[in-house]
């Protein structure tokens, strides 16, 4: 196990009670994990950029709203940054959100976090895999499971990201992206082919860094918001213009 590794098991081990992180906590709408690339592509202004779009999104009131769409009127969220198949760090834990405040201060966590990652590849699969383990081992009782996939690139370390995908859809997790198109243009084909997956997943894309924040703050609206469904229901196509969806 890598120093860095050791480090994100020890600071999501501290972000809750033993009995609490197997699920016997609030009920919650969602448990969403944002995992945030943070590999060698994305220099220390394109990930600054991605902070301030995540926290601009989270303080917004049509995310807030959407908060308290559903039964419970609370999601949880994670936000964890990723490179290298073996290489993810808790950058917030796992927060209830209920209302304003409650997502405001989120949004707050988020722009003081650090960057712990610069490089080790791209493992897409890695993501997923690390992302899988937090939504199964939290504080929290979910009626629906999403991954929250952003990155400038395509899978270039670890396992295939197809196994990694369809392992997650099997265990009925949504894996929604947001592909960056600044460095690969056909990214979000990519990602439409390889990444996402579930009930009703999709994606939507930036240009670039800096129409990031506009696309995450859509993408959150949509995966919040999203009524929860049975597993042998078919997918809900995505209903935005810039975005794709995936059976």
């Amino acid at each position: 196990m890598t120093v860095l590794r050791l480090v994100a098991v020890l600071l999501f081990g501290l972000t809750a009670p033993a009995a609490a992180q197997r699920g016997s906590g609030p009920h919650v709408d969602l448990a969403l994990v944002l995992a945030v690339d943070a590999s060698g592509s994305v220099d220390q202004v394109r990930f600054e950029l991605q902070k301030q779009g995540y926290a601009a999104a989270f303080r917004h009131p049509r995310v807030h709203a959407a908060i308290q769409s559903g039964p419970s009127q609370s999601i949880a969220v994670i936000m964890m940054q990723w490179t290298g198949p073996a290489l993810q760090v808790i950058a917030v834990p796992w927060t209830r959100l209920t209302d304003a405040a409650s997502a405001n201060a989120f949004a707050d966590a988020i722009a003081r976090s650090p960057r712990s990652l610069f490089s080790g590849g791209t493992s897409i699969s890695g993501a997923i895999d690390a992302s899988m383990g937090l939504l199964f081992d939290n504080p929290f009782q979910a009626l629906r499971r999403v991954i929250d996939i952003s990155g400038d690139g395509a899978n270039n370390r670890g396992r295939l990201v197809t196994q990694a995908r369809d392992e997650a859809v099997r265990a009925g997790v949504g894996i929604n992206g947001l592909p960056i198109l600044s460095l690969e243009p056909d990214l979000d084909r990519y990602y439409e082919q390889n990444v996402i997956g579930g009930p009703g997943a999709f994606m939507i894309a930036a240009k670039d860094y800096d129409t990031f924040a506009d696309a995450i703050f859509k993408k959150l609206i949509l995966e919040i918001a999203s009524a929860p469904q049975p597993p042998e229901q078919p997918s809900v196509q995505a209903a935005s213009a810039s975005g794709r969806s995936r059976p």
